[in-house]
């Protein structure tokens, strides 16, 4: 099975040697996505919930570039550097996901690239 990467300008560019995602068979595995701007390559000022709409916005912006949307994501991981801040990043996901909601797991990290606050990473899979 071959594996395409996908890459979109609506998403900041990978800062490593990775894909923003990696397409094999109908499957979709997207990298992490921080909180950083696509147009500056900044990290967004702001609280948990604004890192974390960004986040989601790079990752939905991804997904669209593999010909997906978050209807099509079957599994999230999510990170965060205080797990304290968890009920502000659910509300946020919240406005981006409905039911069936994809599985998900939330895991508390000492650090992420950049000092950002949250990452999410995905796996999609397209009809």
């Amino acid at each position: 099975m071959s594996r395409q990467p996908v890459q979109t300008d609506q998403a900041p560019a990978a800062i490593g040697p990775y894909s923003q995602a990696v397409r094999a068979g109908n499957t979709v595995y997207c990298s992490g996505q921080i909180p950083l701007d696509p147009a500056t390559g900044e990290l967004v000022q702001g609280d948990i919930a604004a890192q974390a709409r960004r986040a989601f916005d790079n990752l939905k912006a991804v997904c669209e570039a593999a010909g997906g949307s978050f209807d099509d994501v079957v599994r999230l991981g999510l990170y965060l550097t205080d797990l304290g801040q968890f009920a502000q990043v659910n509300a946020v996901m919240a406005e981006y996901f409905q039911a069936p909601y994809p599985a998900r797991s939330t895991i508390e990290v000492s650090a992420l690239p950049k000092g950002a606050a949250f990452e999410v990473d995905a796996v999609v899979v397209l009809g």
